[in-house]
């Protein structure tokens, strides 16, 4: 006990709330300036995203298969594939790319001449989904011509969106954060999570991608153990 009553295990212990204490403001402060565990940023909506070209790429790849053998298609596959590409990918993530991505990039006197390409394969893109729309009805597609057009749109559309994303996936985006102002990054994921909600509805990224398996299962692409390769 010293001078002022206080016991020498209370000085330990108090010592040792103070330093617990001390060692979690790192921690503290960090939480306070870390998203919430739900919120996505602007790279992680994007690359989500970009999970579902892929995977809506793999339909096209099947499509292209049935149209070619001697299996049937279902009538509705490749009419909603390609509203999927058009709504999903099309109207709302590279529409987010074109008016949030690559005028970041630009203004910053970066990359111009990547992002130059990015828009020009967008905009190639765009024109070959709408002349897959214009074919792709089932009366249309008993036509073999019409078939092996639309085989040559599919195979341009997947040959190009290919290198496409990843291109974006490995030099544009692990970028994106660098070329923006402090504070910009986080307003941008809340912008990007809005437009989603807007254009989808709530959870409107789950929704897609429901919509997304539902057509890999009637095209029997589903399981993913069906791509095992096994040595």
């Amino acid at each position: 006990m010293d001078s002022n009553g206080i016991s020498r295990r209370q000085l330990i212990a108090g010592a040792a709330v103070a330093t617990v204490s001390v060692a979690a403001w790192p921690r503290l402060l960090l939480a306070q300036t870390q998203p919430a565990p739900e919120d996505v940023l602007p790279v992680e909506d994007l690359m989500r995203e970009h999970g579902v070209l892929r995977r809506l790429l793999l339909i096209f790849e099947r499509v292209s298969l049935l149209l070619n053998g001697q299996e049937p298609l279902p009538p509705e596959a490749l009419p909603q594939s390609l509203e999927l590409v058009r709504k999903f990918i099309q109207e709302y993530h590279e529409k987010l790319e074109e008016e949030h991505v690559f005028p970041a990039f630009e203004r910053a006197g970066q990359m111009a001449d990547l992002t130059k390409v990015l828009r020009q394969q967008h905009e190639q893109g765009r024109k070959l989904i709408a002349a897959l729309v214009a074919i792709s009805t089932p009366k249309a597609l008993f036509d073999s011509d019409v078939r092996e057009k639309a085989n040559n749109y599919l195979h341009a559309f997947e040959r190009m969106y290919r290198p496409h994303a990843a291109r974006e996936d490995t030099v544009l985006f692990p970028a994106f954060r660098s070329v923006l102002k402090a504070g910009q990054y986080q307003k941008l994921g809340d912008e990007f999570e809005g437009q989603e909600t807007r254009l989808f509805g709530h959870e409107g990224f789950e929704k897609v991608v429901e919509q997304v398996a539902e057509l890999e299962k009637k095209l029997q692409i589903y399981e993913l153990s069906e791509f095992t390769t096994l040595v």
